[in-house]
């Protein structure tokens, strides 16, 4: 019978210790990952949009090599956008920067805010370690 773990990279703890959510949860080879925003360890947004889209990925970098995962082990990425998807370009761009060799599936979504000010992006993954392709 497969384990929960929780995963929470050094860094996050506020998050898990605050607002009682973990970052990510690890089952036995899959990984749910909490969805991440352009912050930075102190919860202070990240001024600009390239800026907030690479932070949002750094984030959830560190979630995955918390569990021992990286890149090429995510299978599927949800992002959320607000207020539309007018920045897509730029989104792919920074994505393209992270996964460089095996690409998930993908579904964005244009909505009309997030729980707090100034956050344009949220991005959500599941990973299966150990995948070979």
């Amino acid at each position: 019978m497969p384990k929960r773990q929780v995963i929470v990279p050094q860094g996050m703890e506020n998050i898990y210790d605050t607002y009682h959510y973990a970052p990510g949860i690890l089952v036995g080879d899959t990984l749910y990952c909490s969805g991440q925003v352009g912050r930075d360890a102190d919860l202070n947004v990240v001024e600009g949009v390239e800026a907030q889209y690479t932070q949002a990925f750094e984030n959830m970098g560190k979630v995955l090599a918390a569990a021992g995962a990286d890149w090429d082990d995510v299978v599927e990425l949800e992002s959320w956008f607000a207020p539309d998807m007018g920045d897509l370009k730029t989104f792919m761009a920074v994505k393209d920067r992270f996964f460089t060799n095996l690409f998930p599936t993908w579904t964005g979504f244009a909505v009309r805010g997030f729980s707090m000010p100034g956050i344009i992006v949220e991005i959500k993954c599941k990973a299966i370690l150990g995948l070979t392709s």
